[in-house]
């Protein structure tokens, strides 16, 4: 599975993710991603979601700053600050597992 994606759209302002963590829930996989800029920016989505739907490329794609960083991102970081920040857990075999 490749591990670097481009969103179609920006997530709460930023496109370029990085894949960590691969489970499974009632028997659907599930990725956990994380923004590449900013840890605090993390989602889980579905096999289907990241593969079929359209909305992901794999790889990173090389775009404007003004298209991979938008507006949204500064108004997000501005209301948030860091508050809500979901943790993390890599899987031991997780490529970015390092401890």
């Amino acid at each position: 599975m490749e591990n670097f994606w481009t969103s179609n759209k920006p997530i709460k302002g930023l496109r370029h993710f990085v894949l960590v963590n691969e489970t499974r829930e009632q028997e659907n996989i599930i990725f956990s991603m994380v923004s590449v800029l900013d840890s605090e920016i993390n989602l889980k989505t579905t096999y289907e979601e990241l593969i079929n739907s359209g909305n992901w490329f794999k790889g990173w794609i090389n775009l404007p700053k003004l298209q991979s960083i938008t507006e949204e991102y500064v108004i997000y970081k501005s209301i948030n600050k860091g508050e809500g920040i979901d943790q993390i857990f890599i899987n031991e075999d997780s490529l970015f597992n390092i401890s």
